[in-house]
This record gives structure tokens, sequence and C-alpha cells, in this order.
């Protein structure tokens, strides 16, 4: 999902995407686990839910833009 998105800001140079990939991923894995330890809060959630719970939207809009 991350080389998607750092390839739809910033274009196919390879040299720019796979930094900005990197960071986009840390960021991205920063933000699922804030959330999930704040969405049930006395426990923790495991972060794989969360990632699979955006990737998977992610993935079924990107399905849709490219069929249109």
């Amino acid at each position: 999902m991350v080389p998607h998105i750092a390839r739809l800001i910033l274009g196919g140079d390879h040299a720019r995407v796979l930094p900005a990939g990197a960071l986009i991923g840390a960021l991205l894995l920063l933000w699922a686990d804030i959330a999930a330890r704040t969405l049930m809060a006395p426990e923790d959630m495991p972060i794989g839910i969360v990632t699979g719970l955006v990737g998977g939207l992610f993935f079924v809009r990107l399905l849709g833009r490219k069929a249109a």
C-alpha cells in the first residue's frame, strides 16, 4: 500500500519513491500503533488488525479506481 501511495504522490522516479515510501511506511505504522492503543484503551489491540483494515480499504479503493 505504501509504495502505491508514494508513487501516486511523487510519480515513477524510484530515487524519490524509495525514501518517501520508507518515511510514509514509518508514519503509517506509527499512526496505526497509536490508533490500536487508543481504540482499546486498557488493552492493546494487535497492530496487524489496524493495518489490515486500512490496507484492505485502500486496496478496494485502488481496484475501484482502476476499473473506472
